[in-house]
């Protein structure tokens, strides 16, 4: 039997995939639950049904997006055969990813909850240990090239990490701002020569 106020017909991951495309494009604060109804289609008992609340919808679209559309940074960290390569391969993909016409600029990670009130706490803090997860990410990826060889031994990998976690959301943030491919591919190159320093 069909969930109460659910429609006939209801896509629950397409519903997702909309949910997650006005949350990237607006934000968790100025996406209102007409915004998201409207474009997932459902009405309001619906979205509550199978989702919860707004909080439980946006966690949900983040995770989501992790696993797409923001997937570009594990993939590389994991796929490629070496730090340098990894490191690459994450800072080009995300820049063609965030500067694709066809969806919303940016990173839905970092640009979603770039307002904070205290009633959304909880959502600056899910963010905050997401982008923190992937510094980890970053930074284990440099620890693993040290140990394989392919950085110098006394590579300091946490300043990388934070390096390359903040060249990553600076990118983010240009994106958004209009910066084009070719710029910001630019600034990818400066990058890299930080770690071209280190690279055995």
């Amino acid at each position: 039997m069909a969930d109460r106020g659910r429609p006939r017909g209801f896509d629950r991951d397409l519903a997702l995939r909309r949910a997650m495309e006005v949350f990237w494009e607006r934000g968790y604060d100025s996406a209102s639950m007409t915004d998201l109804t409207t474009a997932m289609g459902i009405n309001s008992p619906s979205l509550y049904a199978a989702f919860g609340d707004k909080e439980a919808l946006f966690r949900a679209a983040v995770d989501l997006y992790s696993r797409t559309e923001g997937g570009h940074t594990a993939r590389a960290l994991r796929a490629e055969p070496t730090a340098y390569a990894a490191i690459e391969a994450m800072l080009r993909d995300n820049v063609t990813a965030y500067t694709d016409p066809g969806r919303p600029s940016g990173c839905m990670v970092v640009l979603a909850g770039a307002t904070y009130a205290t009633r959304t706490a909880p959502i600056r803090q899910f963010l905050v240990e997401a982008r923190r997860e992937t510094g980890e990410d970053i930074r284990a990826r440099l620890e693993r090239g040290v140990i394989e060889g392919d950085l110098a031994p006394d590579t300091d990998t946490a300043a990388l990490a934070s390096f390359y976690s903040t060249v990553l959301y600076g990118l983010s943030i240009q994106a958004r701002d209009g910066v084009g491919q070719a710029e910001l591919s630019a600034a990818v190159d400066s990058a890299l020569r930080v770690l071209a320093a280190v690279v055995r």
